[in-house]
């Protein structure tokens, strides 16, 4: 039954503050292990980071927080805290933050605190866009997982469910890495929450059949204009949404937005080693020799998103000026 289990008894907890070390749910264990990862230097939390022990934009910006902490504030701590991954602006925010805190282990755990406090902000705003029986695609996670807690696009799922209404989720698999399959699902499992998992291509045959309402993602970087950065293959289906009219929501933190990028084509978009597309956890399906591309990450242009939602607000038909208004707000 919709609304029977709530936040509060849930024990999704990715990031640990133990006063001399951050402990990490190991993402690239799960669903068959939970064990968390012990960073005691800002060296370790970087490689967790680069690694996607850690993952997820507002994830990433906390562990980053922590990192400083450990490395006692030390530049060398910030600079290689700040070469872990490119794409995720809140990597960059947190360090920028923490770089102006008189006390970095206060400022540290505030982020933290904060950004729980904003994930269920947007998904109380958010939910009241989803209708009771909604059938919600997501891609790749934007769940517990990827924040400091309860999530952002999973968020606003996680407040429509506790709400009471009967909501359930079509989860994308998310390749390469398999993001939607092994942490969106083991979420939706942990909480009771209807899902069904599918491959990323058949996602166009399952809206063509109407057997999707809405679709909602996360986001690692929004650029002034209202382009959204996201997991690799976010762009289609957006695309996808709009040949089909179906909303295409957007929700992430403000500190997801880059007001300093004037819009995409100037986000920087990382390229991931070869060994993700070629195989799978030391099993090789492609043959020795072929060239390999993988992008992280793909721009989704303002025009093909219905709505930004943050903790300050819904933002429909996102636009340079709709974005500052609400952001000032």
């Amino acid at each position: 039954m919709a609304g029977t289990t709530g936040w509060s008894e849930m024990a999704i907890e990715p990031l640990r503050w133990r006063g001399d070390a951050l402990e990490l749910l190991d993402q690239r264990l799960l669903p068959e292990q939970s064990v968390y990862l012990r960073c005691t230097t800002a060296a370790e939390v970087a490689a967790a980071i680069r690694d996607m022990a850690v993952r997820g934009a507002p994830a990433i910006g906390c562990a980053a927080a922590f990192g400083v902490v450990l490395g006692r504030g030390a530049e060398s701590a910030y600079a290689v805290l700040a070469q872990a991954r490119p794409t995720a602006v809140n990597l960059f925010w947190a360090l920028e933050r923490m770089r102006k805190a008189r006390d970095p282990e206060a400022e540290a755990r505030a982020i933290l605190d904060e950004d729980i406090a904003a994930n269920r902000a947007m998904g109380a705003l958010g939910a009241k866009l989803i209708a009771d029986g909604a059938r919600i695609m997501t891609h790749c996670n934007a769940g517990a997982l990827a924040t400091a807690g309860y999530g952002t696009a999973l968020g606003v799922i996680r407040a429509a469910w506790d709400a009471g209404k009967r909501v359930s989720v079509i989860v994308n698999e998310t390749r390469p890495y398999l993001q939607g399959a092994r942490l969106t699902a083991w979420e939706m499992v942990q909480e009771n929450i209807p899902a069904t998992l599918i491959t990323d291509s058949m996602a166009g045959h399952l809206m063509s059949c109407r057997e999707v309402d809405l679709v909602i993602v996360g986001a690692d970087r929004i650029a002034a204009n209202g382009d959204v950065a996201n997991k690799i293959g976010t762009y289609t289906l957006a695309v996808l949404a709009r040949r089909h009219a179906l909303p295409f929501y957007v929700a992430a933190p403000v500190s997801t937005f880059d007001l300093s990028i004037a819009d995409g084509s100037k986000i920087p978009i990382e390229e991931r080693p070869a060994d993700e597309v070629t195989g799978y956890r030391g099993t090789r399906w492609a043959p020795q020799g072929i060239a390999v591309r993988n992008p992280a990450f793909d721009v989704t242009p303002a025009g093909l998103v219905s709505a930004l939602i943050c903790e300050k607000g819904v933002i429909a038909e996102p636009s340079r000026e709709r974005i500052a208004a609400r952001l000032a707000a």
